[in-house]
């Protein structure tokens, strides 16, 4: 049996960085990692699937521009195999960085291979035997597959593998109309696709307020984008040059489908019962606010604990376990304000509540909106499709959210980010004096038209 001060299981945004501190204070530590380091965001997640979205971009600024006096003879041709070359350059490029950085860290010892737990201090990999007193899960998540009628019987993509087609589908099947199927569906319809959405619920993007969704719904049907909403059934055939794709309202005859129904934790298999470790019903592990499981010893960082599925947030996670445990603070989830983006084009940048949150909380709450075509740096640009939303506390005058659906909304949104961790009240925020000619310039605009509902 071989003994570490710590053992990480698992090389996502969390567990690597905090390997790395305790081997900086003098710890001895093993990093588990079944597949690849860097997990979801490096190797089929934020970095490929956003290198992506430059290559979509790209087109579909090359098509417009005549609007701009830029006149380009021809046909844009999409050169599948370069997108995807590309992409996977990035990718290597970050995972590759990792693993230089860690073989060259006396103390850290970087084990490929798959982890179950024997019990609450020892796990098992390739054959050996591990002990510590601490022990880190950080094991990510994977898609989720829906027991759909005939989903069996044809060949369906995921997130992980379409980011690897190197050919461009003659029509494209979304199923799912949340965050990572709308970015795929806009990326392909920009890179040449027809592409068509089916969502369940009533809404795109169902965590949001309906004016956004109704908004990033007209966004996506300006391109071309075929949109099927309340959904009740969805069936799978295979045909001659595909899969149809029937539900309760249309026929799609689509080259390809994509399933991007939501996500579920990688828990399922690493032996968590010898530990004694508690899951939810879904199979996210309960943390406490410190990111504790019920064991002692033992924590969960990242996308299997429920508190965030985003890089940052599993970031977070990896700076209050460090913060807490080698830094002597005492740092919560719970002081966590959430922010997000949507990688459309154009993007949404999120933080807070949502204005049905606000109204749900029982505040008095003030709410005050302005659309993109009123933002000079969006006409500038030609890109006003959009709007900017915030809802602040009447009482407080603390802000409580902020959605920004627009040019630049995803870099936009940090400066009412930033306000709200920092507790500025908004009459404090008008007072700044921003950049023109800018987006963010129209923040303290937007605060001060802010009106009671």
């Amino acid at each position: 049996m071989k003994s570490f001060d710590a053992i990480v299981i698992g090389g996502g945004q969390a567990g690597p960085f905090l390997a790395a501190r305790m081997v900086e204070k003098g710890m001895k530590v093993a990093l588990i990692e079944r597949k690849f380091l860097g997990g979801t965001c490096v190797n089929a997640g934020c970095m490929p699937t956003k290198t992506l979205v430059a290559s979509a971009r790209a087109a579909h600024v090359a098509r417009s521009g005549a609007v701009y006096g830029v006149n380009i003879p021809g046909e844009i041709a999409i050169d599948m195999k370069v997108v995807r070359a590309r992409a996977e350059t990035v990718t290597m490029n970050a995972r590759n960085g990792l693993i230089g950085w860690f073989a060259g860290m006396d103390g850290m010892t970087v084990i490929y291979g798959h982890a179950r737990f024997e019990d609450p201090k020892t796990v098992s990999v390739n054959g050996e035997t591990l002990t510590a007193p601490r022990i880190f899960l950080n094991v990510g998540a994977r898609p989720v597959i829906p027991d759909l009628p005939g989903i069996n019987d044809i060949d369906y993509l995921t997130s992980t593998s379409i980011i690897h087609l190197d050919t461009l589908p003659r029509h494209l099947a979304v199923i799912g109309g949340s965050y990572i199927g709308l970015e795929f569906a806009q990326m392909y319809r920009r890179f040449g696709a027809e592409v068509s959405v089916i969502e369940h619920g009533p809404k795109l993007a169902s965590r949001e307020d309906e004016d956004i969704s109704d908004a990033i719904a007209d966004v996506l049907r300006s391109e071309g984008i075929d949109i099927h909403t309340g959904v009740s059934d969805i069936a799978f055939s295979r045909n001659s040059d595909g899969t149809t794709v029937a539900t309760d309202s249309a026929r799609i005859d689509a080259s390809h489908v994509l399933i991007a129904t939501g996500r579920k934790p990688n828990t399922d298999d690493l032996g968590l019962d010898a530990a004694g470790i508690v899951t939810d019903k879904h199979g996210y592990i309960t943390v406490d606010d410190r990111l504790a499981t019920n064991v002692d010893g033992i924590w969960a960082l990242g996308d299997c604990n429920g508190h965030g599925a985003f890089t940052h947030t599993s970031y977070n996670d990896f700076e209050i376990a460090a913060a807490n445990l080698l830094d002597g603070d005492d740092r919560k989830v719970s002081s966590r304000i959430l922010a997000y983006a949507l990688y459309i084009d154009p993007p949404l940048g999120r933080v807070g509540m949502t204005e049905k949150q606000a109204r749900a909380s029982g505040r008095k709450i003030m709410i005050s909106t302005r659309p993109m075509s009123r933002v000079g740096r969006a006409n500038e640009r030609g890109e006003t499709k959009g709007f900017m939303k915030v809802i602040a506390d009447a009482e407080t005058k603390k802000i409580l959210g902020a959605a920004i659906l627009g040019i630049e909304g995803d870099e936009v949104i940090h400066g009412i980010v930033d306000a709200m961790n920092a507790g500025t009240t908004y009459p404090a925020l008008q007072w700044s004096v921003p950049i023109h000619p800018t987006v963010s310039e129209l923040i303290p605009t937007l605060l001060g038209d802010l009106k009671p509902v």
